[in-house]
């Protein structure tokens, strides 16, 4: 059975009269000039697989993604070694421009076998140099070119309104980083980022933009993730910080395949990856497009996706309640292997009655889905408005609220009480970092 293929760019194009004097395994039903061409000519699903001259145009993982959802493999060729291990983190295969047609033919037909089994989910041989010879080891991994890492990942979720989702991650990130762990707190929110704010950084760079950039082209490597990384020093426990976009309008800069990427290398070098995601997981570029759109929810979809533990707040009043109900519903359908915890935040009685945790708990089981309830945040509106109002933790502004206990008890983390000091920071106690100033007191 012959597979159709595309091609882009001259040396694609060269290999084309030796494809067709193979009249068997490959066929080449267009030649395309640019690389836009060649995304059209795939998602009307006439090819199987796309042979693309490195040099031809901006190869990404967003684009190799793309394709790959048009059921499209590709094949890259190129002579560049630093081109090579670029196309190794994408995970495409290559070949040398002057390669032979028959090597070639196989090239491609091994790449569409490799399109299949990721397709259903079976571990992929390689996407690797073809002349390397591959381990058993190698041959059983799912992604061989994504970096090994065994770092927890966390995402602060919830319904649309303010449920305090970013409050939330927060002080997550800052009861692990003061056990030790190496915690990176991630701002994925394409809609309203605001850990920097929350925190006092005066940073306009968009950490995340930056390394999902990099991620993109397939040169983000784990010295360059620290770096982009703002470190703040909270009572002496470091924290890193991944800075969200810094408008709104910038969100197509935060793509999936790029998340990916930066997760799989975060994991590497951290213990705990805290993300605090968007609220919306709808698809409404669906009903707008006939192929494949860009999707503003595809980075909160992404980080739910790759989550180990999701946090689903919503705020405990009769309106934050039966949005979280829904919420949970469309979360199970747009991601089922999400096993997210519920947590109810802002718990008081005057917005829910007496015993406020007993009425929220007959409510749940009455209305709710069957997961139980996880946690309740009580309401401590000062102690919030104290750590804002000096862009610090709750750890750090208030260490003895309620609020701040019942996170720590959420992430099973051991509360030490700060003695309070009411004078201001010193000159000593300004911390700066790469990519952001804040003042730690």
């Amino acid at each position: 059975m012959s597979i159709p293929v595309v091609t882009v760019g001259r040396s694609a194009s060269d290999c084309v009269p030796g494809l067709e004097q193979l009249r068997g395994p490959v066929t080449v039903v267009r030649r395309c000039d640019e690389f836009p061409e060649m995304i059209a000519a795939c998602q009307t699903g006439i090819a199987r697989a796309a042979i693309v001259a490195f040099d031809a145009g901006e190869l990404t993982s967003s684009l190799v993604e793309r394709l790959r959802a048009a059921d499209v493999a590709v094949v890259a060729l190129t002579d560049d070694d630093d081109a090579r291990q670029r196309l190794r983190v994408l995970q495409v295969r290559h070949a040398p421009t002057a390669v032979d047609a028959r090597a070639l033919a196989g090239e491609v037909a091994a790449a569409v076998a490799d399109l299949e089994l990721h397709l259903r989910g079976t571990p992929n041989t390689a996407f690797a140099d073809p002349s390397r010879a591959l381990t058993p080891k190698q041959v059983s991994r799912l992604e061989t070119a994504e970096p090994e890492g065994d770092g927890t990942v966390l995402v602060a979720w919830g319904p649309t309104g303010a449920t305090g989702r970013t409050t939330v991650a927060v002080n997550v990130a800052s009861e692990l980083a003061a056990t030790g762990s190496r915690v990176l707190l991630m701002d994925a929110d394409t809609y309203g980022a605001s850990v920097a704010a929350f925190l006092g950084l005066l940073d306009e760079s968009a950490g995340i933009a930056q390394a999902c950039r990099l991620a993109d082209q397939g040169v983000l490597d784990i010295p360059t993730l620290q770096r982009i990384c703002t470190e703040v020093a909270l009572d002496g426990s470091p924290l890193h910080v991944l800075t969200g976009v810094t408008r709104a309008d910038r969100w197509a800069e935060v793509r999936p395949a790029a998340l990916t990427r930066v997760v799989a290398l975060a994991r590497s070098i951290f213990d705990f990856i805290v993300v605090d995601c968007a609220f919306a997981i709808e698809a409404d570029e669906e009903l707008s497009f006939d192929t494949l759109a860009p999707r503003r929810n595809g980075a909160t979809l992404r980080c739910l996706e790759l989550a180990d533990e999701v946090y689903a707040i919503g705020a405990a009043d009769s309106v934050g309640v039966p949005r979280l109900v829904r919420a949970l519903a469309e979360l199970e359908e747009a991601v089922p292997t999400a096993a997210p915890r519920v947590v109810f935040n802002k718990v008081r009685a005057a917005s829910v009655g007496r015993s406020p945790e007993r009425q929220l708990r007959e409510a749940w089981e009455r209305f709710g889905p069957s997961m139980p309830i996880s946690a309740f945040l009580p309401a401590d509106f000062d102690a919030a408005d104290a750590a804002l109002l000096r862009g610090s933790t709750l750890r750090e502004a208030a260490s003895a609220s309620a609020l701040r206990q019942a996170i720590s008890a959420l992430v099973n983390a051991p509360v030490e009480q700060r003695k309070r000091r009411s004078a201001g920071p010193t000159s000593n106690e300004m911390k700066f970092s790469g990519n952001g100033v804040r003042l730690s007191q």
